[in-house]
């Protein structure tokens, strides 16, 4: 089970689901409710949770005991013993008093959306370094509610072993934390140097480099396969992909180019996960081109183009070039093809990574893209040799 997790989710062993779960999903007004909510199912369901009923409602805004206020949390609770289910999920972030006050009155666990997100990227984590940022975004998680909300760990315990005189249980928990918090760190500083040398070996080969962004399960990592036979794991879930897997790719008449699969983002994507993965997101950063992949079909698309460009302008990678493709259009009925801008540059693609269709169309707009940064350089070189011969 990870650190800081609230519920066990699946069995390893055979895969089969363990724990029966209630979501609750209020309405606070929000125009993008509805998706929101079967989003959160999804999420539910990645991390290994039995949907056994789900409970929503309208409010204008959170109580501040209880969230859903105690005519609603009664509701909860009569559904939790109807169903028999041992978990609350809540679609919506939770103050440590608040979590603590619910799992009072409702006597099971309640997880939040953040500590749901949190497990599933436990659960996801295979690299070394995909493991330390993990694990490091569960305990700053975790040292919020430290601080702020567990009032049963201020009580006095004696000067024994590694606690000193009079230090509570609070105060040593919080220490232990903080020192594991440093050590991981400090080893994410150290693979992020090992990365800087290796995108700097890339840079002087004057190569393009492209990321592939966008928003979790919009089919980032079956293009990433169909373009270079990767095998990359991809599967119909939420965040099947955390750590950034890096090929080069021939193209006809310009060359190699370096393709990297990145995360995939979503919407209220906790800052603790941000900036713990801000060292693999430095790809994304780095890049001379993004490939914004969209899933076409869903209905929230443009919301969730603008959730991605948010975190983007976030990691510093606004200003970054991109390339809208509109994937999955084969659940949509929309033809395959491009757009071009004013300029004549090819800004949007429209393909599905599943069937093929439209993948030589993304192929000619990499291949336009790395003969634009090559002429680029041979400008710039001969305005470099121009003014070095005017200088002697």
């Amino acid at each position: 089970m990870a650190v800081g997790a609230s519920f066990e989710s699946v069995d390893r062993a055979n895969g089969t689901l363990r724990e029966g779960a209630v979501l609750v999903a209020l309405d606070f007004g929000a125009t993008d409710y509805e998706a929101s909510r079967a989003e959160f199912e999804l999420l539910a369901a990645s991390a290994g949770a039995r949907i056994l009923a789900s409970v929503g409602g309208r409010r204008s805004r959170p109580d501040p005991a209880l969230f859903a206020g105690s005519g609603k949390v009664d509701e909860i609770a009569r559904t939790r013993e109807q169903t028999g289910a041992s978990v609350v999920l809540f679609n919506h972030e939770l103050s440590p008093a608040q979590q603590r006050n619910l799992e009072r009155k409702l006597s099971c666990n309640v997880v939040d959306r953040t500590s749901l997100i949190l497990d599933i990227f436990a659960q996801r984590a295979s690299s070394h370094e995909g493991k330390v940022q993990v694990e490091l975004a569960q305990l700053q998680h975790l040292s919020t509610r430290l601080v702020r909300g567990w009032t049963h760990l201020e009580r006095q315990k004696g000067g024994i072993g590694l606690r000193g005189p009079g230090e509570t249980q609070l105060e040593t928990d919080r220490r232990l934390i903080g020192r594991r918090v440093k050590v991981l760190k400090s080893r994410l500083a150290r693979l992020e140097r090992q990365r800087t040398v290796q995108r700097r070996a890339r840079t002087r080969g004057e190569v393009l480099s492209v990321s592939i962004v966008g928003y979790t399960n919009a089919g980032k990592s079956s293009l990433f396969n169909a373009l270079t036979r990767a095998g990359a794991y991809a599967a119909d879930q939420l965040f099947a992909t955390l750590d950034t897997t890096t090929r080069r790719l021939y193209l006809p008449a310009v060359g190699t180019v370096t393709l990297s699969d990145t995360v995939g983002f979503i919407r209220d994507l906790p800052h603790t996960l941000v900036a713990a993965f801000r060292a693999t997101l430095e790809e994304t950063v780095r890049a001379d081109l993004l490939l914004h992949v969209v899933d076409a079909s869903s209905p929230s698309r443009d919301q969730q183009v603008e959730q991605v460009n948010a975190v983007l302008e976030e990691i510093g990678a606004a200003a970054t070039p991109q390339l809208l493709v509109l994937n999955k259009i084969d659940l949509n009925g929309a033809d395959p093809g491009v757009d071009r801008d004013e300029c004549g540059t090819i800004a949007r693609v429209r393909l599905s990574a599943r069937t093929g269709a439209g993948l030589d169309a993304l192929r000619q707009a990499l291949i336009e893209a790395a003969a634009s940064k090559a002429e680029s350089r041979r400008v710039t070189t001969d305005a470099d040799h121009t003014e070095n011969a005017h200088v002697t």
